[in-house]
């Protein structure tokens, strides 16, 4: 599906709204999980297949056309995010040159389309309900801390200290362990300069910082 703009993706997207997830299931013959433990990515999985999203795993936007991204933010009844919000792999090796402005995460979090759901946990997976999706574009301000959390990690990573970095360094941008066990090592540089295994890392966006968001778009 190509969007000429997007507006065009959002007011699709919007037409979603107040739907349950076990509904639009049922209407595009989409098995649902019983759970999600081991099917963490699913929910975003099938909205960017009945929105159309080509990207597929590829490093850039979901809807590279026209350079948005599309994100799920589980939220309670309140409208409080429930989670940190995932948005690339942290590179952990070939660093050199790698600069915010050429960097995945600031491709995909140019031009965001959110999708809230209310998500609580007692909530069974079918029944969990799609709020106003809404785009959302940082502020200068918004990138320019966006910015200097990237750039504090990759000097972190550069130095070879990514086992002292955790979740506690930066304002927006955080780092999380992204694997599925223990047991699922990458390269990183070491604090020689040499060449260690460790946990992958990932960006994510502080659950503050997202509710902030929401606050705006629905204040």
């Amino acid at each position: 599906m190509q969007y000429e703009n997007p507006q065009a993706l959002l007011d699709y997207a919007q037409s979603f709204a107040g739907f349950t997830l076990g509904e639009l299931c049922e209407r595009y013959k989409e098995q649902i999980p019983q759970q999600l433990l081991h099917k963490k990515g699913w929910v975003g999985q099938f909205l960017e297949m009945i929105l159309g999203a080509t990207s597929g795993s590829l490093a850039q936007p979901d809807f590279p056309e026209i350079g948005v991204e599309l994100k799920t933010l589980p939220i309670d009844e309140l409208g409080r995010p429930l989670e940190s919000t995932y948005v690339s792999v942290l590179p952990l090796t070939n660093i050199q040159g790698l600069r915010w402005e050429n960097s995945v995460v600031r491709h995909k979090l140019m031009h965001v389309l959110w999708i809230p759901i209310v998500a609580s946990r007692d909530i069974a997976i079918e029944n969990r309900q799609i709020a106003m999706p809404f785009l959302w574009q940082p502020t200068r301000e918004e990138e320019s801390v966006l910015k200097k959390d990237f750039e504090d990690v990759l000097d972190q990573v550069s130095m070879g200290r990514i086992e002292q970095v955790d979740a506690r360094l930066g304002d927006i941008l955080q780092v999380r362990p992204k694997a599925a066990n223990s047991k699922a090592l990458t390269d990183a540089i070491g604090p020689d300069g040499s060449t260690i295994k460790t946990l992958p890392r990932g960006f994510y966006l502080r659950p503050q910082f997202t509710k902030q968001c929401l606050l705006k778009q629905f204040s």
